[in-house]
């Protein structure tokens, strides 16, 4: 990790999310608001350092795996706890979840500690600090991502077809469990009112479907499985489905345990492969379904489970999958200490230190420091990364051309607020200068050139901003708006 965070910068997401952090709320466009909170937090632990955003999903995924650990100890038992965790670590997967700070991490905390809190309360029901514990669980793996509310219709459905635990559909504490634990995310619906449900309107595009060819529909069916074999290394995949699939053929040989954790991973897995004949598939979205599964996995190679598991599985699953992840490591070191590093993908997350420092000299060079803002033409990644880099840390705004809600920045009031003042504005340059797009001059009482920012990133590649100072802001256009705000008397 350390020789990650010194050779690569924060990546385009984690930047966004950090400048989210700066201004705490209930809700975020894309997002429920933990990782912005807990952005937030790091800022102001750490002071803003890259470090600290390093750190914290190392912490998560630590913290994940000794739940995980102490679950699969109930279950089973400590050997094979400590099986679940070595073939968690053996996956490309969790190189990614320990490096990247994304909603994902604090998610499958939650989503491991439901599930731990829930097969205690439902060993021992009368427990109200085992029921509580669970609420706050559930509560705050909802405010971290909205598939968190899949987790009680889980206990529900565990409930129902479990003869042993059918009485906690009759027990209180589960239903105001389930109601106070969802509860979490009435805030958030609240906050939705009042931004035109824009964050039910961005989900709404992970679901939109467009018409193929049958060869352009197989390769989309086909790239979800591939996929999460890469990223789950290919034969524990291979194992973890074969596994989900003879516990459903040997269902009624059973026990509690194992219906537990089949009934928390199979039918979602299974769903989400029926979702791939439909739409494409993000990685990340079955992460959590996958998590009984390992524990299903580990117990099955262990000789936990009714039915036997050759050798092979294990072995295997250890061995490439610990092959991969050394292959991985080493092809980090490879490709950050080579020219390999300047390609395209990976400049995304080089030269941003440089390129903040480099702003923040025009910045401190405005005629009018009280009076001048930071504004970016590009990409929302292209704000939240100048925000992040520039020694002084400005608020930044983003003019968007299309006139629309595509990031929070559009959600956050815009320069409409800083009317009267100027304007530090970064474009994104090619080879050469260019000049201001006319939307945004159209709003200025003149615009001036200030130089540009270049920082090369090897390859014939290279970073560059052309930079402006617009001279009193006369008027906005907000997005979705048609007409430009006004300056009061």
């Amino acid at each position: 990790m350390l020789f990650f965070t010194s050779q690569a910068d924060l990546a385009g997401d984690e930047a966004y999310y950090w400048d989210w952090g700066r201004r705490p709320d209930w809700g975020y466009f894309s997002k429920p608001p933990m990782i912005g909170w807990l952005m937030g937090a790091i800022g102001w632990l750490t002071g803003n350092a890259e470090w600290g955003v390093r750190l914290a999903p190392l912490l998560f995924g630590t913290a994940t795996l000794a739940v995980l650990f102490t679950l699969t100890r109930k279950l089973f038992n400590a050997g094979t706890g400590f099986l679940v965790a070595l073939l968690i670590l053996a996956t490309p997967a969790n190189i990614g979840m320990n490096l990247f700070f994304t909603i994902d991490a604090p998610l499958l905390l939650f989503w491991s500690l439901s599930l731990l809190l829930f097969w205690l309360a439902a060993e021992k029901p009368s427990c109200l600090w085992r029921w509580l514990g669970l609420t706050l669980a559930i509560g705050l793996g909802t405010l971290s991502k909205q598939m968190m509310l899949a987790f009680p219709a889980m206990m529900v459905i565990f409930a129902a077809v479990s003869k042993e635990d059918r009485a906690l559909l009759k027990n209180p504490r589960l239903w105001v469990t389930i109601l106070l634990g969802t509860a979490f995310i009435t805030p958030v619906l609240w906050w939705n009112t009042k931004h035109q449900w824009i964050t039910l309107e961005h989900t709404k595009h992970h679901f939109e479907t467009h018409s193929l060819s049958v060869g352009k529909w197989l390769e989309r069916t086909l790239e979800y499985p591939a996929v999460q074999a890469l990223v789950y290394s290919p034969i524990t995949y291979a194992a973890l489905l074969v596994v989900v699939f003879l516990a459903f053929k040997h269902w009624r040989s059973l026990d509690r345990r194992a219906r537990y954790l089949l009934l928390c991973s199979g039918p979602a897995l299974v769903a989400f492969f029926g979702l791939s004949l439909r739409q494409k598939i993000n990685p990340n979205w079955p992460a959590v379904f996958y998590v009984p599964a390992f524990i299903l996995l580990a117990a099955w190679v262990q000789g936990g489970l009714p039915f036997a598991a050759k050798p092979f599985w294990k072995t295997w699953s250890l061995r490439v999958g610990g092959a991969l992840v050394v292959i991985a490591h080493l092809f980090l070191l490879v490709v950050f200490l080579t020219d390999l590093k300047g390609h395209k993908k990976l400049n995304e997350m080089r030269g941003w230190t440089e390129t903040g420092i480099q702003a923040g000299k025009f910045l401190d060079q405005v005629p009018r420091p009280e009076h001048t803002f930071v504004m970016t033409t590009g990409y929302r990644y292209d704000a939240a990364q100048l925000a992040f880099t520039m020694p002084q840390h400005p608020q930044l705004y983003r003019w968007e051309r299309s006139g629309k809600v595509l990031s929070q920045y559009e959600v956050w009031p815009g320069p409409e607020e800083r009317l009267g003042d100027d304007a530090l504005i970064f474009k994104n340059g090619g080879d050469k200068p260019g000049e201001i797009f006319a939307g945004v001059a159209k709003h200025f009482e003149s615009i001036e050139r200030l130089g540009r920012v270049e920082v090369n990133l090897g390859k014939d590649n290279t970073r560059a901003y052309d930079v402006f100072l617009g001279r009193k802001l006369l008027s906005w256009d907000k997005p979705g708006v048609s007409q430009p705000a006004k300056p009061t008397p």
